[in-house]
């Protein structure tokens, strides 16, 4: 294949036929043998394919064509060929997975009652202007952040989305609640949905990155106030800003640094582990433990 790229977007935008929505892009993958990830809801799309260069960009200019989508913003990065191993299109109820699907409020204008979006340019001015006033409050799942995160950012403790409600709803983050908070995560979307939830439950200034982290990257690199790798959800797994990028995250069984994820051995677990490649050349992950039920 040659110049795989792959291409990330979402538009939340009415859709009151999700299945014809998923209909139509099923069929375009598959003519133009594009594979990836998209889920379509009542809110929208979320998208994330792979393949050739030229596939992509034809699959861009027809997925554009739909009036609803043509603004989208769309995230590049440098595939291998082999980024997903096959397509899926599915009809979800909400394109994250919040469990707030009767709560969000989606015009053509997008998620109403939203953090303000900033620019990474913005956001560096935010904290120049107010420092450590400034919170960054990570909308990832926890185990994301392992590897990668804003400087001194706040991470709930959350292995779902799904998770998100009952932290906040908890009382734990109410200190935050007269502080600038800056939600960021992968790409801006799961920030859409939970800068309008923390807005609604009475945090009083919010932001939200705009483009997310992947913008931020493309931006500053590793120049700036993020640390470590970024987890992607395709074959790469981990992606990098620069060619030396700070490691934040260790072994979890020689302490080395490293940014290697493995799945555990047991396949009826499956969980995540961080485990260096000597380590894994050893056997460490092929069994199970009784701490793994916290990851899965």
């Amino acid at each position: 294949m040659a110049e795989p790229k792959v291409v990330l977007f979402y538009c939340f935008t009415p859709q009151p036929d999700p299945e014809a929505i998923r209909l139509w892009q099923t069929t375009l993958c598959e003519s133009l043998d594009l594979k990836g990830r998209i889920i379509i809801s009542p809110h929208g799309i979320n998208a994330a394919v792979g393949g050739d260069l030229k596939a992509v960009k034809r699959y861009l200019r027809a997925t554009k064509s739909y009036f609803p989508y043509r603004n989208i913003d769309v995230k590049w990065s440098v595939g291998q060929g082999n980024d997903f191993p096959r397509l899926s299109v599915k009809v979800r109820p909400e394109l994250v997975a919040f469990g707030v699907q009767d709560e969000l409020v989606v015009t053509t204008n997008g998620v109403e009652g939203g953090g303000t979006h900033l620019s990474p340019q913005q956001l560096h001015e935010l904290v120049d202007a107010r420092g450590e006033e400034v919170v960054f409050f990570d909308g990832r799942n926890s185990f994301e952040a392992e590897v990668g995160k804003f400087r001194g950012a706040v991470v709930p403790d959350v292995k779902t989305s799904h998770d998100f409600m009952s932290e906040i709803d908890s009382g734990k983050y109410d200190d935050l609640k007269d502080k600038p908070v800056v939600t960021y995560c992968t790409g801006g979307i799961r920030c859409e949905v939970l800068s309008a939830l923390m807005k609604s439950r009475g945090f009083n200034e919010v932001y939200q990155l705009d483009g997310g982290i992947i913008r931020y990257g493309e931006a500053f690199g590793d120049r700036g106030l993020w640390e470590g790798s970024l987890v992607v959800f395709d074959e790469r797994m981990i992606q990098t800003f620069s060619e030396h990028p700070r490691v934040i995250s260790h072994c979890e069984a020689c302490g080395a640094p490293t940014t290697n994820y493995v799945n555990c051995g047991n396949l009826a677990c499956r969980a995540l582990l961080l485990l260096c490649p000597s380590c894994v050349a050893a056997g460490a992950g092929s069994t199970c433990s009784p701490s793994h039920a916290g990851r899965r």
